[in-house]
């Protein structure tokens, strides 16, 4: 009996967690076979999360730094010392949003694969990551304006007590695919009347000059 209920109040606290920010939808950057079933995740980030290594730490010390101080990374460095911060839809600045991520589609958060958001300059959309500890893939597809100029990545959870709990970390991260740039600059090519979506954009172009075009588009 009693593990009746604590089966249905599992099924509730799920379903409560997935009408808050709609539901999760299949990725296009991975086979869908390895994305798993979403019929179940955890309610919480209770995972051991491992503090950065003595190598990352004592490796990201020479880098250049971004203006919370942390590295800024070249793009063959695939493991990083990257400020995490943690956004919901409920918040006041994404309300007009709903659900969906910058690139139009749901926003995901299941057993395995979750999204976040990050300079698309840094972290182009697409881009696949996992935490150093977390059994989970992180899918940027979405980005922010005070993420814009940083290598903070912002992790989506599903609600404000969720998100409250992850709070700021700093993490450890391994990139496990990196997303697209053609695809960052046609979308934010579309959005230039916004300073951060311009900046961002701008930001692309130095780096891969032969985007100038879709820039301009």
């Amino acid at each position: 009996m009693i593990l009746r209920i604590f089966s249905l109040a599992a099924l509730t606290l799920t379903a409560t967690l997935l009408s808050n920010c709609g539901s999760s939808s299949d990725l296009s950057v991975l086979p869908k076979s390895s994305i798993g079933s979403t019929s179940s995740f955890a309610s919480n980030d209770s995972f051991p999360i491992a503090p950065p290594s003595k190598t990352t730490v004592s490796a990201s010390a020479s880098k250049p730094k971004d203006r919370h101080s942390m590295p800024v990374y070249a793009f063959n460095d695939r493991t990083r010392l990257v400020r995490t911060t943690a956004y919901t839809c409920s918040e006041d600045d994404h309300l007009e949003y709903g659900s969906k991520n910058a690139t139009g589609t749901l926003l995901r958060y299941t057993n395995r694969v979750r999204s976040a958001a990050a300079d698309w300059s840094f972290y182009p959309v697409g881009t696949v990551f996992r935490i150093t500890g977390l059994p989970y893939l992180y899918v940027v597809d979405d980005y922010g304006s005070a993420l814009t100029g940083t290598g903070t990545i912002d992790i989506y959870k599903p609600s404000k007590a969720i998100m409250n709990q992850w709070g700021r970390r700093n993490v450890e991260i391994t990139i496990v695919q990196w997303g697209s740039f053609n695809r960052s600059a046609e979308i934010l090519a579309q959005r230039k009347k916004y300073a951060h979506c311009s900046q961002m954009l701008a930001n692309i172009v130095r780096q891969r000059p032969d985007l100038g075009a879709v820039a301009k588009r």
